[in-house]
């Protein structure tokens, strides 16, 4: 199992990566208001200017009492180190198997050398936060992290309650205490445990040398001018989805005798979140939440919320007389898979219905969202919405910096990834919570005025709805995990090639080509450049070929293929994708050649 650190993201060459599932690179959030939409709401945030963070270390109204280390100042030690071979930094942070992290001076190196690359007005006498997902491991971390923020110079760390924080957790806790930035310890949707993943997203170590900190209770520890505030991990966060939505509202269709609702937590992060939001605050019952204990190795399960990791929620949706509305979030809780009875939304049809249902449905959109995103291999579906509701549009490449630029410069409230990550500029960050909050909202309000025993709009209705004014994108994902990077690559090199000496009008099978290229994308706010972002085969019809390597493991290369089709004749709406897309998929294999590059028959996960 992996595991990763990732910073929240500083501003900073070396490091600039988005919150993603690594140690996730520390943040300055300079923008504008944070929340602009909520101008009828009172919400005790404050606007931050387009400078840095000035930094109150103040005490929170939820530590009960403080303990005081009686010392007068910090014993700061040296400990030599040297550069280790192989620690190289990636999009996100520094992504590893648990049993490399635990080798002598390896997070220590990497955390040091963070603090290093960055200017120390960045962090001396500042505010972090530090999280993660529960995953076995991140107690031993969060020790070395805290003590070697404390030799740097770092004022205060704000802690989760034995370590825990969900990343759209961290990511709200850093608006709101105005941090300079924050840790998450996770490896997102990868599997937990000692012969897993772990992840945070030089010539010293400086390391305080100062007691453990007692994580599993709340209040202010202080040694000499450098303290640790261990944080109830929910309050904030929960305060912040009381602003954004309607709780009441959806409340009144989470209570109803005739609503069923099952929320899956994967022994993942969410399980922390699920009873105060779902049972305690909006009324649904204890036994609607399936894996609710975070367990270090996620109760040997693999938190990816998907068709084959979810496998058991899957079965409960689709059984005999299954419930009106699933859910499951992952590993660190930013990504979602929504689930109706016997059917399956997907991610790039979810971002889309969230977005044409936000204005009416969701407090925080009430005057409209600012305008829309999605990646490059997700759906165009999103784009129609974007079209109708005559919205600034921009599609990116994979990696939630890009959507986080757009954020800052205010061009941008609603966006998401095919890959179960979805989210708006009430954080930085994807937010699984948010979604399944988004959804309950538009299922409650589409029914709100229904009484007792009338049939109940439901998931597939919203859906089925959506595709009949938008039309349908038939969309589906082939990942082929853990395989050779050489052959991989190759296989890459190969299709860029092809579409080099391609033109518009070849023939593909019995598809005329549009266009082909290796996405490149220029950022329309620091106008940075990313190339070599995935090849595209795009035909005259619509649809759409992809081919992308992702390195969300610590092994080998992900292979992915993005498959689409648009499809406008409702009477087709209900056909099976992989029915639809089969001689799509079919000349995807084809074309790339990928058995003879890869070896593989099939692939690991579709969806």
């Amino acid at each position: 199992m992996e595991s990763a650190i990732a910073l929240t993201r500083f501003y900073h060459p070396l490091l600039t990566g988005s919150y993603s599932h690594h140690l996730r690179s520390l943040s300055l959030f300079n923008s504008t208001p944070i929340f602009p939409k909520l101008s009828s709401v009172k919400y005790p945030f404050a606007t931050i200017s387009p400078a840095r963070f000035i930094v109150t270390a103040s005490s929170s109204p939820l530590s009960p009492s403080t303990t005081v280390a009686e010392s007068q100042g910090l014993e700061i030690k040296s400990v030599p180190t040297k550069p280790i071979e192989g620690q190289k930094t990636g999009t996100s942070g520094l992504r590893k198997k648990v049993k490399v992290f635990m080798q002598e001076n390896y997070l220590a190196n990497w955390i040091q050398a963070l603090f290093n690359s960055l200017p120390p007005e960045d962090f001396k006498n500042g505010l972090l936060v530090l999280g993660g997902d529960g995953r076995y491991f991140n107690k031993e971390a969060s020790q070395i992290i805290i003590k070697i923020a404390a030799g740097n110079g770092v004022g205060k760390i704000l802690v989760g309650k034995d370590g825990i924080m969900s990343t759209p957790a961290v990511s709200a806790v850093i608006r709101k205490r105005e941090a300079n930035g924050g840790f998450i310890m996770s490896a997102s949707h990868n599997p937990g445990g000692p012969d897993y993943d772990w992840g945070i997203k030089i010539s010293e170590i400086k390391i305080a040398d100062i007691p453990d900190v007692d994580l599993s209770q709340l209040g202010v520890t202080k040694y000499g001018n450098f303290s640790v505030e261990v944080v109830d991990p929910v309050a904030d966060y929960l305060e912040l989805m009381e602003n954004v939505f309607d709780f009441s509202l959806i409340r009144s269709l989470i209570s109803r005798p005739d609503f069923r609702f099952t929320f899956d937590a994967m022994h993942a992060v969410t399980g922390a979140y699920a009873k105060p939001i779902f049972v305690d605050k909006l009324g649904a019952s204890l036994e609607s939440i399936a894996n609710g204990e975070p367990l270090e190795d996620f109760g040997h399960g693999h938190p990816d919320p998907n068709l084959t990791y979810a496998k058991d929620l899957v079965n409960i949706l689709y059984g005999e007389n299954g419930p009106d509305f699933g859910a499951a979030s992952d590993g660190d809780g930013d990504r979602n898979m929504i689930l109706g009875r016997r059917f399956f939304v997907t991610p790039s049809d979810s971002v889309a219905i969230i977005a044409a249902n936000a204005q009416d449905a969701i407090p925080y959109f009430q005057s409209g969202p600012k305008g829309l995103a999605r990646s490059m291999p997700t759906s165009g579906s999103l784009d129609r919405v974007a079209q109708k509701l005559n919205l600034p549009f921009y599609e990116v490449p994979t990696g939630w910096k890009f959507f986080s630029n757009l954020m800052d410069a205010g061009k941008l409230s609603i966006c998401g990834e095919e890959s179960f990550g979805t989210g708006s500029d009430h954080i930085r960050e994807k937010d699984g919570i948010w979604a399944v909050l988004a959804w309950l909202s538009i299922l409650a309000n589409r029914n709100k005025d229904k009484r007792s025993g009338e049939k109940l709009v439901s998931v597939a209705d919203v859906v089925t709805e959506h595709w009949a004014t938008y039309g349908r994108n038939f969309f589906s994902r082939y990942d082929y995990e853990e395989c050779e990077s050489e052959g991989a690559n190759k296989m890459i090199e190969y299709l860029r090639d092809l579409i080099s000496k391609s033109k518009a009008g070849d023939k593909f099978g019995s598809y005329v080509l549009d266009f082909a290229d290796d996405f490149t994308y220029t950022d329309p706010v620091d106008e940075s450049v990313a190339s070599k972002q995935g090849v595209r085969v795009v035909f005259s019809d619509g649809s759409r070929i992809i081919f992308r390597l992702s390195g969300t493991g610590s092994a080998g290369a992900t292979v992915r293929i993005y498959i689409e089709q648009f499809e406008l004749d409702v009477s087709k709406h209900d056909m099976d994708a992989q029915i639809a897309l089969k001689p799509l998929i079919d000349l995807a294999l084809s074309v790339s050649k990928l058995k003879d590059f890869t070896g593989r028959e099939k692939p690991t996960v579709i969806t």
